[in-house]
């Protein structure tokens, strides 16, 4: 079944406000989404049948905001959860399982109001087969595979560290951006080392906030206040569950799957995407994605990056509200990503391009574990 044009965003906002919210649970931060896409959309909650969410249960969202749903959706890969959730919330509507599907993201990842604890159990497979090695969080856990890659192509540090510059950037003209000061790949290697290759400048950031999607039939779509942005095609797909057995640490498996089935969807080449935004939990994952998704070829990400082709006035427009490593990161970026593509198809974003016709939202689950990938477009085929 393709879900090529099928379905269409006609509702889509942030949280009031990203960055620090500690008057807010995680929740809260889900309600407010929620209602602002609603608004978006001119809708109420009492249209909405379906209720898709990632770190929330959709139990506790549709409770919370008042709706008794005839299609719920949990599915929780990690930060990518929402793109998996828009092609979900596709194949739903295209059943007939529902004809208002809400997406709600909300995450007090700064704050942590609202949140469950941490957790570690000596049970779990990482806590026996990684950690007794020294590898115990993301940052230790998500550097493994671009330090290969460094040694496999010859990616240089300088590279890496010009993503970040690229990225800035981008959130120098984005208000809402939680990083706006200019800096340089000497910056970047001066920062503090967290753990090599990757310095402070080239992790993501930890904050507060949300957004939301409302999903329905292509059909309706042109019956709501806002420019429609259409699902031309999707992707998805997971890896493994630890780092250590990622297939080839040069690569993305599961990047590699989804991507070519959002294209194959779609029926488009890479080169009719006119923007893209690849989650950046660290500096190096968009290189992945660059490369796996078939932009450029295995080892070239580096020199793409390094001649600053993503950044503004570049020939590859890539992570324009400023990305996770300077706009926000709430713990799972993903939502942001598509929030963006959304807005730069509909002519409303910050650092708004020219001419914005396809966009790709790319996103990254766990320590390359999982995947989803979005190809969207704001033009109905007439």
């Amino acid at each position: 079944m393709s879900l090529r044009m099928s379905a269409a965003i006609v509702g889509a906002a942030e949280t009031d406000t990203v960055g620090v919210i500690p008057d807010k649970s995680a929740l809260q931060l889900h309600a407010e989404a929620a209602f602002n896409a609603l608004a978006d959309a001119g809708l109420t909650k009492d249209d909405v049948d379906g209720v898709l969410c990632a770190g929330q249960s959709p139990v506790a969202v549709a409770e919370y905001l008042g709706i008794t749903p005839t299609f719920v959706d949990g599915t929780g890969v990690g930060g990518c959860s929402f793109m998996l959730h828009v092609r979900h919330a596709a194949a739903a509507i295209k059943a007939g399982l529902c004809s208002v599907a809400l997406i709600t993201h909300g995450e007090s990842g700064r704050s942590r109001v609202g949140m469950g604890a941490w957790a570690r159990s000596p049970q779990m497979l990482m806590a026996q087969f990684e950690e007794p090695y020294g590898v115990a969080g993301p940052p230790t856990r998500f550097t493994i595979p671009i330090v290969r890659h460094m040694r496999a192509f010859g990616t240089t540090e300088e590279q890496i560290a010009s993503v970040a510059v690229a990225t800035r950037r981008w959130a120098e003209r984005n208000p809402r951006a939680m990083m706006r000061e200019p800096i340089t790949v000497e910056d970047v290697l001066a920062s503090r080392l967290i753990a090599w290759p990757v310095h402070l400048l080239e992790c993501c950031l930890v904050t507060d906030g949300g957004g939301a999607l409302v999903v329905v039939s292509a059909e309706r779509a042109k019956d709501f206040p806002k420019k429609p942005v259409y699902v031309l095609g999707t992707g998805e797909s997971t890896e493994h569950s630890m780092i250590s057995m990622m297939h080839d640490m040069t690569e993305s498996r599961a990047f590699k799957v989804s991507g070519d089935l959002a294209f194959r969807e779609a029926k488009i080449d890479r080169k009719d995407v006119d923007h893209a935004m690849f989650y950046d939990a660290f500096a190096h994952t968009p290189m992945f994605a660059l490369e796996d998704l078939g932009f450029v070829a295995k080892g070239e990400s580096g020199p793409f990056f390094a001649e600053m082709r993503t950044a503004p006035g570049g020939d590859f427009p890539l992570n324009t509200n400023g990305g996770g490593l300077s706009y926000t990161h709430t713990g799972m970026y993903g939502m942001f990503a598509i929030q963006e593509s959304v807005r730069q198809l509909r002519g409303e974003a910050a650092a708004q391009l020219d001419d914005v016709r396809v966009s790709i939202a790319h996103g990254v689950g766990g320590m390359f574990h999982a995947a989803g990938t979005l190809l969207l477009t704001n033009d109905d085929g007439a």
